[in-house]
C-alpha cells in the first residue's frame, strides 16, 4: 500500500464544484443566495447537510422547515451514495459547478430513504465495510478490530482527515504474502440506465491458472455489455504485455 500512496492521496482529494439552490416554491422571507461548497468525491450528502441547512434557514421561517433532502433535474439523489458516486450516475456529463437543488418540503418517500441523523450514515458506512471485509479476509480484520479503532475509521472519513482514516483502513487493505490477494474482490458496478441499480458477485483476485486478474477480466465477466471488440482487443495486447514483462 505504501507505494499507492500518491494515488490514494489524489482519489482522497478528489472535490467537485457544487452549488446549492434553494428549490422555487420554497417559502422564503427574502431571495435565497445560492450556497457554494467544494465537496469531497468519497463522502456523503449526508455529511453537508448541517451547513447546507444552516446557510438557507438565514432566509425561511421555522414552521416551513422540516427534513431536507436534494435533487437533481428532477432525481432525488440518495444520501447512502457516496457523492462521487452521485456525480458520475446523473451529472458527469454536466457543465461545473454542479447544480443541486435543495427542499425542505414534500419528502419523496417512494424515492428516498429517511436519514434522521449522521448516525445513520455511520451505521451504513460501517455496514458496507463489514461486508467488504466478510469477502477480502472471512471478517477477520475488522473483528479483531476494536469499537475506538472503528470509530477512528469514520471519524476520518467525516472529517475529511486522509492519515487519520487510512491508519485504519490500510489494516483492511492488506493479506497474508502465501495468500497472494483477498478471497475476493469486494466491487458494485452501478448502472444508470437500468431497473438493476448495481451489479455484484463473487469474484477472486487470481484466476484458476494463478494469473492475475485485471478490471477489464472483472468488466467482461459480470458486465459484457460495457466492453467493446476495440477494448477487448486492446485488454489483451495490455495482457500479453503483463505476461511478457512478469
Amino acid at each position: 500500500m505504501t507505494d499507492d500512496k500518491d494515488v490514494l492521496r489524489d482519489v482522497w482529494f478528489g472535490r467537485i464544484p457544487t452549488c446549492f439552490t434553494l428549490y422555487q416554491d420554497e417559502i422564503t422571507e427574502r431571495e435565497a443566495e445560492p450556497y457554494y461548497l467544494l465537496l469531497p468525491r468519497i463522502s456523503y450528502l449526508t455529511l453537508v447537510t448541517d451547513k447546507v441547512k444552516k446557510h438557507f434557514q438565514k432566509v425561511m421561517r421555522q414552521e416551513e422547515i422540516s427534513e431536507i433532502w436534494f435533487e437533481y433535474e428532477g432525481t432525488p439523489l440518495k444520501w447512502h451514495y457516496p457523492i462521487g458516486l452521485l456525480f458520475d450516475l446523473h451529472a458527469s456529463n454536466t457543465a461545473l459547478p454542479w447544480s443541486i437543488t435543495v427542499h425542505f418540503k414534500n419528502f419523496p418517500e417512494k424515492d428516498l430513504l429517511h436519514c434522521h441523523s449522521k448516525d445513520v450514515i455511520e451505521a451504513h458506512f460501517m455496514a458496507c465495510i463489514k461486508e467488504a471485509d466478510a469477502l477480502k479476509h472471512k471478517s477477520q480484520v475488522i473483528n479483531e478490530m476494536q469499537k475506538k479503532d472503528h470509530k477512528q475509521l469514520w471519524m476520518g472519513l467525516q472529517n475529511d482527515k486522509f492519515e487519520q482514516f487510512w491508519a485504519i483502513n490500510r489494516k483492511l487493505m492488506e493479506y497474508p504474502t502465501e495468500d497472494s490477494g483477498f478471497r475476493y474482490i469486494p466491487f458494485r458496478i452501478y448502472q444508470a440506465t437500468t431497473e438493476r441499480p448495481f451489479i455484484q458477485k463473487l469474484f477472486r483476485p487470481i484466476a484458476s491458472g494463478g494469473q492475475l486478474h485485471t478490471l477489464g477480466d472483472l468488466l467482461k465477466d459480470v458486465c459484457p455489455s460495457a466492453i467493446t471488440k476495440v477494448t477487448e482487443e486492446k485488454m489483451s495486447e495490455l495482457n500479453a504485455e503483463n505476461n511478457m514483462n512478469s
